[in-house]
């Protein structure tokens, strides 16, 4: 068993958190939010930290899932960050959707300081956090990468080594970029035809049969038509994906027109009170400006 720290205890971190403990893992845990901490120590069996310096001390792997690029780099390399307390060749492995060139310059820092920096974003949500079968991407050293995979497997199903420093970060940027997209794309497309008066559930069994079905919108669809907007994913956490899949396209040369247009009405709904609830919730901003809503009856919800 090894001495593990994690830091950031939100809808995804923590129940990753919970299953490094329930695989028997003695685990310090600090939060940005000071009685998260406390509350998941109480309630697991953990060590809270006031601090990522205190909880890195002793470490052999510091785990990250945090909400920006900012906020990494705080608990990685901020004045109590995991660079001050954790001991020479720790691995520091962050599981946070960032910048991907921010990331490469943390990791560099992170290498001076005589450690380990792997980029290890994740997909799957809540219920995949909850479940513990999330997919990881990982960028950085492979054999870095091959320590780090027992502890990987306690809190994913899936594993995919992308490449070196920052290529997990392009590669789930990829996904949410499509996903973005996609959901953007199922949004304009039932408001549409919803105003046009064709039942919601029928164009959903429709886009199943069809070369348009998507896992996203079969899997999304009965929460909007249920108008359950209980969030698995924020829409402020995609908006902020999009807009570094907009940098990232700035920095290698790659126009991004569609992307930046989903974007841009992501931070609209947003600017509507949206953010917070999950991302199939901005479909309500075009509900709006069109007058209809996308729902069905219980019956057809449930069916």
């Amino acid at each position: 068993m090894a001495n593990l720290s994690f830091f950031g205890l939100g809808i995804m971190g923590a129940p990753m958190a919970r299953h490094l403990i329930e695989a028997g893992h003695d685990l310090a845990v600090w939060s940005h939010t000071p009685n998260k901490a406390k509350k998941f120590a109480h309630e697991f069996g953990a060590r809270p930290c006031e601090t990522p310096e205190e909880a890195a001390k002793g470490a052999d792997f510091a785990f990250l899932c945090v909400g920006d690029t900012a906020m990494s780099r705080g608990a990685i390399l901020g004045p109590r960050g995991v660079v001050r307390g954790g001991p020479p060749n720790l691995v520091i492995v962050d599981c946070s959707t960032i910048s991907p060139a921010e990331s490469r310059l943390m990791g560099a820092e992170v290498r001076r300081a005589g450690m380990q920096h792997l980029d290890a974003p994740c997909t799957g949500s809540r219920p995949g956090a909850e479940a513990g079968t999330l997919t990881f991407m990982v960028g950085g050293d492979e054999q870095v990468f091959e320590r780090t995979r027992p502890y990987f497997k306690v809190m994913g199903d899936l594993l995919y080594y992308c490449g070196g420093p920052g290529a997990g970060l392009h590669a789930k940027l990829t996904q949410n970029l499509i996903l973005g997209v996609l959901l953007q794309a199922f949004n304009e497309g039932l408001v549409l035809s919803t105003k046009a008066g064709v039942d919601p559930a029928l164009i959903l069994e429709i886009l199943n049969n069809s070369a348009a079905r998507s896992g996203l919108i079969s899997y999304k669809a009965p929460y909007v038509f249920a108008r359950n907007f209980v969030t698995n994913f924020s829409l402020k956490w995609l908006e902020k994906d999009m807009g570094l899949m907009v940098d990232s396209g700035a920095d290698l040369g790659v126009p991004l027109p569609v992307a930046s247009l989903a974007q841009q009405l992501f931070r609209a709904a947003i600017a509507r009170g949206y953010g917070e609830d999950d991302m199939c919730g901005s479909i309500r901003l075009l509900e709006e400006i069109a007058g209809t809503e996308v729902s069905v009856s219980r019956e057809e919800a449930s069916s």
